[in-house]
């Protein structure tokens, strides 16, 4: 039942799954730690974030309802310990401002972090997409969701189809149109990184947060993500002075509005059921 409940909490804002072209094998989608050493997972079955200082990682704010002082999260080197959360004010859930930071209680130096991109030329630009949410393809639509993959990792590729103000757009292209390891991101995937890699640094463009209209799950679905050069100022104050931030109402410590109509009763148990256990935060 737990694991239904995050499945609709993380649904309630976008799809469920990586799904990819029908007309491509699975194996190809398949990925390694390797293609985005940056990432990070909060729960068992889904949501991440991307590591961007050795003790800061940014993710959606939707996906830290469980995150808090002392939580243990995974990397792709084994775990880190959350020291103080940063979920910016304005975020409205199901709208807009889907963003947050972890701070960190001791920085990971296992890890190259992933760089943040703050050019605002990002439509027309290939990513890639990657996290652990279930999958399916652009016919049948989730055939396997995101407690089923058993944390089974996959990337695809997408082209940003708009850029503007706070959020960038992605459609699941189907024919010509698509590129070659084509796909959309969904609910198990939420907080992960729309990323590309220049040499030898991977660039964060944008960050999971919801279905965006189109046909759910399916071809021509559209998938918003959070604009990261939007944020930019927003970002740089929060981690210049992260305990002055907290204070002075640039950042919050906790979430304003539960997603998925959780109620603060539900935590408890939820949490527990689907946090890392000690033996389970070993890399990904």
């Amino acid at each position: 039942m737990k694991y239904i409940l995050l499945s609709l909490v993380l649904i309630s804002y976008n799809a469920s799954a990586i799904l990819i072209r029908h007309d491509m094998e699975d194996k190809q989608y398949l990925a390694k730690p390797l293609d985005f050493p940056a990432l990070t997972t909060f729960y068992i079955d889904g949501a991440h974030g991307s590591l961007i200082k050795p003790n800061w990682i940014i993710t959606a704010a939707h996906t830290t309802f469980c995150l808090k002082p002392g939580t243990k999260i995974k990397t792709t080197q084994g775990s880190a310990i959350v020291k103080r959360l940063h979920v910016h004010p304005n975020h409205t859930p199901g709208v807009s401002h889907d963003i947050a930071l972890v701070e960190l209680s001791e920085p990971i130096h296992q890890v190259r972090p992933a760089k943040l991109y703050q050019k605002t030329n990002e439509a027309g630009r290939d990513i890639w997409f990657i996290g652990i949410g279930g999958t399916g393809n652009g016919i049948t639509g989730i055939t396997v969701d995101n407690y089923d993959n058993k944390g089974v990792l996959r990337k695809a590729q997408n082209r940003v189809e708009q850029a503007k103000g706070p959020i960038l757009t992605f459609k699941f292209d189907n024919g010509e149109s698509a590129l070659p390891l084509e796909g959309i991101s969904g609910g198990g995937d939420s907080g992960g990184p729309a990323y590309f890699k220049q040499g030898n640094d991977y660039y964060v463009m944008g960050l999971s947060s919801r279905y965006g209209g189109g046909p759910s799950e399916k071809y021509n679905s559209l998938e918003v993500y959070s604009r990261v050069s939007y944020f930019m100022s927003w970002i740089t104050k929060v981690m210049k002075s992260p305990e002055n931030s907290i204070k002075s109402g640039i950042s919050l410590d906790k979430l304003k509005h539960l997603p998925g109509g959780l109620k603060p009763s539900d935590l408890p148990s939820l949490c527990k059921d689907i946090l890392f256990s000690e033996k389970e935060l070993q890399a990904i």
